[in-house]
């Protein structure tokens, strides 16, 4: 895995094919987060099938959501099909509070 931020408490990496957070997402750094991710996901060949593993996140507030629709947002504009997104048990309780959850690939 390679590093792509330390944000205070959050870690970002990317794998050949997917994004791993790690960390509490607030609004400090979820900025620095959906940039880096969404640069990562700009360098992808369109077509790349990608997954997105937020299970690292275990207390969330709605700035993870954020960085969550921003990263589809982006890997929609450069042609990238994010195959999965994994998502800690409180992230999915926040998505399907906010009536996102069945928006969102689960894979296989």
């Amino acid at each position: 895995m390679t590093p792509l931020l330390e944000c205070g408490p959050v870690t970002l990496k990317a794998g050949s094919h997917n994004l791993v957070v790690q960390g509490d997402v607030d609004f400090d750094t979820a900025a620095a987060l959906a940039g880096a991710g969404s640069a990562w996901l700009r360098e992808q060949p369109a077509g790349s099938l990608v997954i997105l593993d937020l299970t690292g996140i275990e207390h969330v507030s709605s700035a993870a959501l954020s960085v969550l629709l921003e990263w589809l947002r982006q890997a929609r504009s450069v042609n990238v099909v994010v195959q999965k997104v994994a998502l800690s048990t409180p992230l999915a309780r926040l998505t399907a509070v906010a009536g996102l959850d069945a928006l969102l690939p689960a894979g296989d």
